[in-house]
């Protein structure tokens, strides 16, 4: 078992945040969890954004009050940014500057210091930079909104709003991860570093599966909705499908099924060599869907003419015939039980399904309250409140990051000295010793499959590590999941393939075990004990070794769904992500984007690693980081993710036809026929006098106000738009796509990771290996002032590593070909790169 200690990994590091709103609060929050010191600096008018989710950004923080503007409030600003090790802000890029807190001077001072700043758009985007990006600006300028799914491009709603603040939750898990990486650095160099995240390139980082372009897409990838998406283009049709039209077009094992208690229940196994099958049987249909004709081929990796029928359990999507089918007799079996009874006997058959529910059944839910995915806060302002619990902890010590203090209001003399006292051991820096990736050095076994796990690391790899990615000898997964999933998160890594029960794959499992510094893998704890990695059984194997666990459903505790095991999709619909976007209990739907929670709690394991990385640098401690969806989806609805007496309505915008907050923040049709994003509240009504052809808005009465805007917006294109009002210094955004954005901002892969080409950048890759021209985002989001950010190599065939990994840990090629010959090692999964 684990070894406990009361000690978090961030005890003792200082932390100044100088953040509003929500990216750069969250980033110290983060790190508070993680048991830093954190004091956060309001201006004398408090805080700019006034929500209840404020107690929650700002537990484990002392709050100080300090006007910039004056002499000694910027002197009492940079005392304390004098005492810390990180200092971090959220602002347009220069803003801070301005005000005296130069953070490339605190630097130069101070070169122990690690900065961090968020800005909505790059420092280095002079378009865009000195926008006033709010969430939604950066939502619509970077596609979110015209990019929100298929279903939604069938339905003919494009854009369309949802209240998830995407940007700031990427912004922040990639910021704090980024922060802690350079101080497990720094632990090594005595060296800090600046870093810059800005939102809209952490967004794209997060559509990154959304924004991959293949070009030449085998026919068998397409789904029936992209499908019927081509024809009605290219027949000229209206988009003019109904949701339930849309059920249609679903998968079998890809959609929600009513059950007997009014409860949608949502299924998610399409892609798995058992998980299909497994549900069938659960269902109690295998056996007569099998004697209709329903088979599962040996071999999905062949070209598809080569299968003996022309579908075949666990690949996605299926044909529409057997698609209907299926779905018919699910359907008529599933109105039989409650969700209930068949969430539980979907878990314990080990099948990634969940019941929908929403976002305040989630808050309250015992299961979550006992797994320490929420937790309760005694706050000043609105007392006992239900707040989402860590995002990230270590196994050892999780269990005081339960109990975060709730924040506290000081004065800064008091915050001086509580950072004074905090003693900090930095090793001597050598300023003339060349900069090098803060991971240079370090070994990673990669165990992980789908989007999170895998993600996670190959995030490591643009910071230096060396990565190694172990799949089985045989592919659990179809190539839809592993191969075009692959393409974005396998870059930076060597593959090679081994079936790790088997006699030589157990030894070239424990032979790669010895080798690396850090082992990941999303599974659950069963599973992990299963193959000998729990924390005892790595102990005799490699003692030094750190593991980061990534999952979908655990918390800091033990509970009854710790070991159930689910996708992304299954916690949207757990934690009422779907209900929202869909907007009533008969009508859910998946917030769209690929990985919308895959992907962050991708940067949250690797936040975990960090923190790992860290204490073992800095205190000697061998540990386990941890993370899961579950934990993840409380930073991504933090606006409303909480609960206490006095609340008020669960009423964030909900459901296909939502367009915005209100009449100030909402969407609006132009003259061109572009829809552009306006962005402005109350306070920002006197801006408006000065805008041409919106001038009486003050005047109008609230009422009236959208049939206003709606009106005076058809009068003039999105882009004259758009130069009135942020000439009157107005929040607005033109709402892009990201087909545009990528044709826009590609260029041919270069070897850079993009980090200097401002706010969106994409490489095209002529000679991917893959064999196909794919374009692709750049590994872009952070950027450094010192240390150097690594393009990662485009993603290689799996198993092509495999002899020279076998190579490098001392085998010869006598036992290496005996090794394969015995098929427990392989060196390919099929013979193309992505089977046709």
């Amino acid at each position: 078992m684990a070894q406990k200690f009361s000690q978090l990994p961030l005890t003792g590091v200082k932390v100044v945040d100088f953040g509003q709103y929500i990216a750069g609060p969250a980033v110290a929050m983060l790190l508070g969890d993680l048991g830093a010191t954190v004091i956060h600096i309001d201006p004398p008018t408090g805080p700019m954004w006034d929500n209840p989710a404020n107690a929650t950004l700002m537990r484990n923080k002392l709050i100080v009050t300090i006007d910039l503007k004056t002499p000694e409030g910027l002197a009492q600003a940079l005392d304390l940014c004098a005492e810390a090790d990180i200092v971090i802000e959220n602002f347009r890029p220069g803003k801070l500057t301005k005000l005296g807190v130069d953070f490339t001077a605190l630097r130069a001072q101070h070169p122990a210091l690690i900065t961090v700043s968020l800005p909505g758009f790059a420092s280095n985007d002079m378009e865009r930079r000195d926008w006033r990006a709010f969430e939604s600006v950066i939502a619509a300028s970077s596609g979110v909104f015209t990019d929100m799914g298929q279903n939604r491009v069938l339905m003919g709603l494009s854009p369309s709003f949802s209240p998830l603040p995407l940007a700031s939750a990427y912004a922040s898990q990639i910021a704090a991860s980024a922060a802690v990486l350079a101080l497990q650095a720094r632990q090594q160099t005595g060296l800090g570093d600046g870093i810059e995240v800005p939102l809209a390139a952490a967004v794209m980082e997060g559509l990154c599966y959304n924004s991959l372009k293949v070009d030449s897409m085998p026919a068998r990838y397409v789904t029936q909705r992209e499908a019927e998406i081509t024809r009605r283009r290219i027949e000229g049709l209206p988009m003019t499908l109904t949701y339930d039209d849309l059920q249609e077009l679903m998968d079998p094992f890809y959609r929600n099924y009513m059950c007997k208690d009014g409860r949608m229940f949502y299924v998610v196994c399409p892609s798995h060599k058992h998980h299909a099958r497994r549900c069938l049987e659960v269902l109690g249909i295998y056996d007569e869907l099998v004697a209709e004709g329903l088979t599962e081929e040996d071999d999905t990796y062949k070209p598809h003419e080569q299968w003996e029928s022309k579908t075949s359990l666990g690949v996605y999507p299926m044909p529409k015939d057997w698609a209907d089918h299926i779905a018919a007799r699910m359907k008529d079996v599933f109105i039989t039980r409650t969700s209930v009874e068949w969430q539980r006997m979907f878990g314990r058959a080990g099948i990634p399904a969940a019941p929908q529910r929403w976002l305040q059944e989630w808050i309250t839910d015992e299961y979550a309250a006992t797994a320490g995915l929420m937790i309760d806060v005694a706050d000043p302002v609105y007392g006992d409140m239900i707040q989402p619990g860590p995002v990230v902890w270590m196994e050892e010590s999780g269990e005081e990051a339960l109990t975060p203090a709730p924040r506290a209001w000081t004065t800064v003399e008091e915050a001086l000295r509580t950072l004074r006292k905090l003693p900090t051991t930095i090793p001597d820096a050598d300023k003339n010793a060349p900069r090098t990736g803060w991971l240079s050095g370090l070994r990673v076994l990669d165990l992980c499959n789908v989007i999170a796990g895998p993600h996670s690391v190959s995030y490591l790899s643009r910071f230096g590590a060396e990565v190694i990615k172990l799949d089985p000898a045989q592919p659990m997964y179809d190539s839809w999941n592993t191969v075009l999933y692959g393409i974005s998160q396998g870059r930076g890594k060597r593959s090679i393939l081994a079936d790790i029960k088997s006699p030589h794959g157990r030894k070239l499992f424990e032979d790669l075990i010895k080798s690396v510094d850090l082992i990941v893998w999303n599974a659950t704890d069963s599973q992990i004990k299963s193959v000998g990695l729990d924390a005892e059984s790595l102990r005799r194997i490699n003692p030094e070794a750190l593991f980061c666990k990534l999952d979908c459903f655990s918390g800091v505790r033990r509970g009854v769904r710790t070991d159930y095991i689910g996708y992304d999709d299954l916690v949207q619909a757990t934690t009422g992500i779907m209900l929202r976007f869909g907007g009533a209990m008969h009508r859910p739907e998946e917030h769209a984007h690929v990985g919308t929670i895959d992907v962050m709690c991708g940067f949250g394991g690797a936040l975990g690693m960090a923190a790992a990385l860290y204490q073992k640098h800095r205190f000697g401690r061998i540990g386990r980081g941890r993370t899961s969806l579950s934990a993840n989806s409380g930073l991504l609805q933090i606006p409303f993710c909480f609960d206490y007496r006095r609340r008020g309505l669960f009423d964030e915008p909900s459901g296909p036809e939502s367009n915005g907050y209100d009449a100030l923040t909402r969407f609006y049709s132009t003259a061109s026929g572009v829809y552009v994003l306006l962005s402005a509240d109350e306070a920002d009504l006197p801006r408006f006098a000065s805008v041409e052809g919106l001038s009486d808005l003050p005047d109008v009465p609230e009422e009236d106000r959208a049939t206003y805007l709606a009106t005076a917006f058809q009068d003039q294109p999105a882009t004259e738009w758009m130069a009135r009002l942020r000439a009157a210094d107005i929040a607005c955004a033109i709402c892009e796509n990201l087909e545009a954005l990528r044709a826009e901002n590609s260029r041919p892969a270069d070897g850079t990771a993009g980090t200097t080409l401002g706010s969106y950048a994409f490489s095209t890759f002529a000679d991917h290996p893959s064999g196909h021209t794919i374009t692709q985002l750049d590994p872009y989001a952070v950027r450094t002032a010192a240390t150097p950010v690594i393009a990662p190599t485009p993603t290689e065939k799996f198993g092509t590593s495999t002899r020279a990994i076998l190579r490098d840990l001392g085998y010869g090629d006598s036992a290496i070909e005996k090794m394969l010959a015995s098929g427990q090692i392989s060196e390919s999964w099929s013979a193309e790169y992505l089977p046709s």
